[in-house]
């Protein structure tokens, strides 16, 4: 699948717990949220909005 990235929401050095909503993308007019798989720290945000990814593209990273 094929994606803009609509927003990023979360910013490097936020801290996130899993299911936290990392960036949002669009996609046929749906929006769909990046979750946090694991709680962390932001590291890097990899993309930027406008951005078009597509799966197993690398969105963030994030650290312990």
């Amino acid at each position: 699948m094929v994606a803009n990235v609509w927003k990023i929401i979360a910013a490097e050095g936020d801290t996130v717990e899993e299911g936290d909503t990392i960036v949002i993308l669009e996609s046929m007019k749906m929006e769909i949220p990046v979750l946090a798989e694991d709680p962390g720290v932001v590291a890097q945000i990899k993309v930027a909005e406008g951005d078009v990814v597509q799966e197993g593209d690398l969105i963030a990273l994030l650290d312990d």
